[in-house]
C-alpha cells in the first residue's frame, strides 16, 4: 500500500496546529503560539470540505535546516545532508505562489509515487500536463511532522518546487529531496534510518524517488 494510492486523511487542523506546538515550533521560529493559533484560525473557513488540507510551515516563518531535526523514523531524528552548506539559498521557484502568511493550506497532497524512475525535469513536465503543483522542500518536510509514515522504503520523495537560483539565470542543477538514510559515508551508521533532506541532480533518474505535488494552496 502506497500513500499515493490509498491516502489516509491529515489530522484536523486543530491537530496538526497542536503538533507544531509539541514539537516547539513557535518558539524555534521566534513567535509565540497565539500568534500561531491566530494565522491557523484565519484558514478555518479556507479548509475543503472534500478533504483535510496540510497545514503548512511558510519558508520564511523558520528555516529548513531547523526543522530537520525535528523530523523522526524508528526513533532517529532527521538530518540534512553534510555537503549542503547553502542550503539557506534555496527558494521557492516564482512559478509556485506561496500565500504571504506564516501557515497556510496545500490541499490534495500526493506522494508521487506514480512518476518514480523520472528525473525532475521530466516529472516537472508531467505534473504540469496534470494540473498539478510540485510541492516546496518546506510543504514536504511540514507534511512528514504530521504524518511521518509517509515516508518509507523505497516510497520517498523529491520537493522540486524548491530551487537555488544562479546569479546569472537558471538554476543550480540540486534539487531538493526527502529520504531515507543508509547509514553510509558521512552520514554515518548512527543515522541509518533516519529521514535525511538532501538534495539530487535535475536530470538524474531514482527508482525510489517520487515527486510529491499539490492540488493547490489557500491562505491570507
Amino acid at each position: 500500500m502506497t500513500a499515493s494510492a490509498h491516502p489516509e486523511p491529515l489530522p484536523d487542523l486543530a491537530s496538526q496546529l497542536q503538533r507544531y506546538f509539541e514539537l516547539g515550533i513557535p518558539a524555534l521560529a521566534g513567535v509565540t503560539e497565539g500568534d500561531l493559533g491566530d494565522a491557523a484560525a484565519d484558514l478555518q473557513s479556507q479548509a475543503a470540505p472534500s478533504g483535510t488540507p496540510l497545514l503548512a510551515l511558510h519558508p520564511d516563518l523558520i528555516p529548513a535546516r531547523a526543522l530537520a531535526p525535528l523530523l523522526a523514523r524508528e526513533g532517529r531524528p532527521g538530518f540534512v545532508v553534510e555537503d549542503w552548506s547553502d542550503l539557506e539559498d534555496f527558494t521557492t521557484v516564482p512559478t509556485v505562489e506561496l500565500p504571504p502568511a506564516p501557515l497556510y493550506l496545500v490541499h490534495g497532497i500526493d506522494r508521487g509515487d506514480h512518476l518514480r524512475g523520472a528525473s525532475p525535469e521530466e516529472a516537472l513536465t508531467a505534473l504540469a500536463g496534470d494540473e498539478r503543483s510540485p510541492l516546496t522542500l518546506h510543504e514536504g518536510i511540514s507534511w512528514l511532522l504530521q504524518e511521518p509514515g509517509r515516508l518509507e522504503p523505497n516510497h520517498c520523495f523529491m520537493t522540486i518546487a524548491t530551487r537555488r537560483p544562479k546569479p546569472r539565470g537558471g538554476y543550480d542543477s540540486r534539487t531538493p529531496a526527502l529520504w531515507i538514510s543508509g547509514g553510509t559515508g558521512r552520514d554515518g551508521a548512527a543515522r541509518r534510518g533516519a529521514p535525511k533532506v538532501g538534495w539530487c541532480w535535475w536530470r538524474n533518474r531514482h527508482t525510489w524517488l517520487g515527486f510529491a505535488s499539490a492540488a493547490g494552496r489557500a491562505g491570507k
